[in-house]
């Protein structure tokens, strides 16, 4: 096993590895982006809840218990995405038939990944990756929609090269005004 010393030149591997799959996905080279990713892989998303928090005046409720102060989603949750290895094979295979309506005419896109943060991981040869990203789809002639989020990723050396083990993506919009969530993050 692979011992991960967080140096500047893993740092560096890593913000990389991140722009490269941005890359990829806004050349829509699927099946080079599907490679990125370990067999175990777990693919989640989900979008933040209105919360009011304990301390709020904004309304008054009877029942106390309605107050939240958490409006981050939770693993048993609905989630937009919970997917697998065989299941983004199959969304990109799909795409691949020319049937998908929702991508006919295909949406461009243009990922931006910032504030990239890397910490060591449970295993030795994991990291953890935090950053937030925004994503522009434009569409046919007029369609336009912006994601705005964070995620986490947990990255595993495979015989001498990062993998996705895991990826937690956290839209910041509580309504999602888009026609369609077609697209991968």
């Amino acid at each position: 096993m692979t011992v991960v010393n967080m140096n500047e030149v893993v740092i560096r591997q890593v913000e990389q590895f991140v722009y490269r799959e941005a890359r990829l996905l806004d050349e829509r080279r699927f099946r080079e982006w599907l490679k990125l990713f370990t067999e175990d892989i777990r693919y989640w998303m989900a979008q933040r809840t209105t919360r009011y928090p304990k301390v709020s005046k904004a309304i008054k409720l009877v029942d106390a218990d309605r107050y939240d102060d958490d409006d981050l989603p939770h693993d048993g949750g609905l989630a937009l995405y919970d997917e697998n290895l065989d299941s983004l094979e199959r969304r990109v295979a799909r795409l691949e038939t020319g049937l998908a309506w929702s991508e006919d005419p295909p949406s461009r896109t243009r990922r931006l990944i910032t504030n990239i943060e890397v910490e060591p991981a449970g295993r030795e040869s994991e990291i953890q990756v935090y950053a937030n990203f925004l994503v522009y789809k434009n569409r046919a002639e007029t369609e336009q929609d912006f994601f705005v989020g964070a995620r986490k990723d947990l990255l595993r050396q495979v015989e001498g090269a990062w993998k996705i083990a895991s990826r937690r993506l956290i839209l910041d919009q509580t309504v999602i005004l888009s026609k369609n969530v077609s697209i991968f993050f």
